[in-house]
């Protein structure tokens, strides 16, 4: 037996609880022969008949039936883990790293850092801690600013 395929057993999921090719292929936006084939190539590769199929339904085997009743959570289960990628997909998350002296991020960045946290929140900020030169040099900014303010130049 070779491996079924994923979206196989997703078109036996669909048609099996849509009890028709054709609602299941509405629902899922395919061909009802598209799914045909899908669960032609399902029961070739497990060597099992999983549908009954009338003109009227289509209804499980007991084989298709004990199959749905451990790969309709599986997928279940699938589907909620790639929907969990949507959340990094969605906005930006993780750590930005800012190659700048301590002091520029302070004095320049501070306030776009600060909006972009709050924008995305799932995202945190690092940056080189203040160096010597990086303390002195704010000193000197201060200074500078304290003097500026001093004679009205700000």
């Amino acid at each position: 037996m070779t491996e079924p395929n994923l979206s196989d057993l997703d078109a036996l999921v669909a048609v099996a609880s849509s009890r028709s090719f054709r609602g299941a292929a509405k629902l899922r936006g395919v061909s009802a022969s598209s799914l045909s084939d899908a669960i032609r190539r399902l029961e070739e590769r497990v060597g099992v008949r999983l549908l009954n199929r009338t003109t009227r339904s289509v209804t499980p085997t007991e084989a298709g039936t004990r199959l749905l009743e451990r790969l309709t959570p599986a997928l279940g289960e699938i589907t909620g883990a790639l929907d969990a990628l949507n959340s990094f997909r969605d906005s930006p998350t993780g750590t930005l790293k800012l190659n700048v002296p301590g002091i520029v991020a302070q004095r320049v960045l501070s306030p776009i850092v600060n909006a972009f946290l709050t924008a995305y929140p799932g995202s945190r900020l690092k940056y080189p801690p203040m160096t010597h030169l990086s303390m002195c040099l704010r000193q000197v900014l201060m200074r500078v600013s304290a003097t500026m303010k001093a004679l009205n130049l700000t």
